[in-house]
C-alpha cells in the first residue's frame, strides 16, 4: 500500500505596491511595507507568518519605492523562502496587480494561490483558509472578520453555507448594514482565476474581479476568522499594531526578542531610569536620556528622545531628535525631524521629514 502523495503547499502573492499615502511621512522615504514594525521591516512579519503555513514560494509585487525590497531580502533564503519581485510600471489596482505577476507562478490551473494585501496585520490561520478553500471546492475564497463599525469598509454578506452572497461597498445608512462582516484583505485564488484577470489595465479585485465572478456563477466562499486583525493605514494604528505585537497581543515568529513591554534593540541605549511600557520599541543606535518615558511608542534607528521627554502612542522617525520635556502624544515626527524642548505635539499632529520645531514653539494652554 502506498502512502497518498502530500497536498503541495501553497505559493503566495504579496501585494506590496501602494504609496501609504495615509501613512506620511513614515512612507516618504520608505514604502509602507517596509516600515519597522516590532524592530523589523511589517513585511517581515508577513512573509514570516506564510512560511510558517508552509508557504515556500512568494512573489512580491511592487510598485511605490519598488528599488527597496530586494536589496533587504534578496532571495528570501534567510527566512527560508523563495521571492521573486515584479515591479509595475503603471499603478494597476489591487486585481491588475495580482494578473501582472501571474507569469512567476508555478501553480497548474486548478491550484490554490494565497494572495495577501501588504498593510493588513492578522493572526488569520492560514492553513485553515486554504483548508477550507480546497474542501468547498470554491474558486476564490475570502478572508472576512467582524468589526463594530462597518461602514469604512465593503461588507461581504455570505449564506448558512459560508458562500458569498454579495459585495458592498461602504454602506452609511443602517438599512445598508446587513452584515458586520467585512474583507480582511487576504484570499485563496484558483490559479485559473487569476488568468482570467484582464491584462495590462488596472483592475480592482474588490470592485471589479469579485462582483463579476459572482454574476457569472462563480463560487465564492467566505472563511470568518476573527482572531486578530487590524489594518495598518494610519499612523495610529501602525504603531498600535507594532506595539501588540511586542506584547505578545499580534503573534509573529519574526518579533527579534521576547514578548513583554518593551523591545530595545542591539546598540541602542537607555538611561537607568527611563521608563519604557506598552510595547514600546527603540531602534539601532537610537538613544533615550534620563527620566523620559515613552509608552506605546516606536522609536526608529538613530533617534534620541532627550530627558524628561514623555511620548505616548506616536511614532518617531530615524534620525530624528526629541527635544527635553517635550510631550508627544499620538504623534508622528519623520525622519530626520528636530523637536526642540518644552514642546507638545498632541492628537494626531504630523511633523513632516527634515523640519525643524523651536524650542517651546508649540505648546497647549493647561486648560485644554
Amino acid at each position: 500500500m502506498t502512502n497518498a502523495p502530500a497536498t503541495p503547499s501553497p505559493e503566495a502573492i504579496l501585494l506590496v505596491g501602494g504609496k501609504g499615502t495615509r501613512l506620511r511621512p513614515m512612507t516618504v522615504h520608505t514604502p509602507k511595507p517596509m516600515v519597522p514594525a516590532a524592530g523589523v521591516p511589517f513585511l517581515t512579519h508577513q512573509l514570516a507568518r506564510a512560511r510558517a503555513a508552509g508557504v515556500e514560494h512568494i512573489v512580491l509585487a511592487t510598485s511605490y519605492l519598488a528599488e527597496v525590497f530586494e536589496p533587504y531580502f534578496g532571495d528570501g533564503s534567510s527566512l527560508g523562502l523563495h521571492l521573486e519581485y515584479v515591479t509595475e510600471e503603471e499603478p494597476l489596482g489591487t486585481g491588475g496587480a495580482i494578473r501582472n505577476v501571474a507569469s512567476r507562478l508555478r501553480s497548474g490551473p486548478d491550484d490554490p494561490v494565497l494572495i495577501f494585501n501588504g498593510d493588513i496585520l492578522t493572526g488569520l490561520d492560514i492553513r485553515a483558509l486554504v483548508d477550507n478553500h480546497r474542501t468547498t471546492g470554491a474558486d476564490v475564497s475570502l478572508h472576512l472578520t467582524r468589526v463594530p463599525d462597518p461602514r469604512a469598509y465593503g461588507l461581504v454578506p455570505t449564506d448558512e453555507l459560508g458562500r458569498v452572497t454579495a459585495f458592498l461597498e461602504k454602506p452609511q445608512t443602517p438599512e445598508e448594514i446587513v452584515t458586520d462582516q467585512i474583507n480582511a484583505g487576504a484570499y485563496v485564488f484558483n490559479r485559473s482565476v487569476i488568468d482570467s484577470i484582464p491584462a495590462d489595465r488596472p483592475v480592482s479585485v474588490e470592485r471589479e474581479t469579485f462582483p463579476g465572478l459572482l454574476a457569472e456563477g462563480a463560487h465564492l466562499q467566505g472563511m470568518v476568522d476573527s482572531t486578530y486583525w487590524l489594518d495598518l493605514g494610519t499612523p495610529q494604528a501602525f504603531v498600535r499594531g507594532s506595539a501588540d505585537l511586542v506584547l505578545g497581543r499580534a503573534p509573529s515568529p519574526a518579533v527579534p526578542g521576547r514578548c513583554g513591554d518593551r523591545l530595545v534593540l542591539d546598540s541602542a541605549s537607555v538611561a537607568l531610569d527611563a521608563k519604557l511600557t506598552g510595547g514600546t520599541v527603540i531602534g539601532r543606535q537610537a538613544r533615550v536620556g534620563a527620566g523620559a518615558r515613552i509608552d506605546g511608542s516606536t522609536v526608529l534607528e538613530g533617534a534620541i528622545v532627550e530627558e524628561g521627554a514623555q511620548v505616548r502612542d506616536s511614532l518617531v522617525g530615524a534620525g530624528a531628535r526629541i527635544g527635553a520635556r517635550t510631550v508627544l502624544q499620538g504623534a508622528v515626527v519623520g525622519d530626520g525631524a528636530l523637536v526642540g524642548p518644552d514642546n507638545e505635539l498632541r492628537d494626531g499632529v504630523r511633523v513632516w521629514c527634515g523640519a525643524d520645531i523651536p524650542a517651546g514653539a508649540v505648546r497647549f494652554s493647561s486648560d485644554q
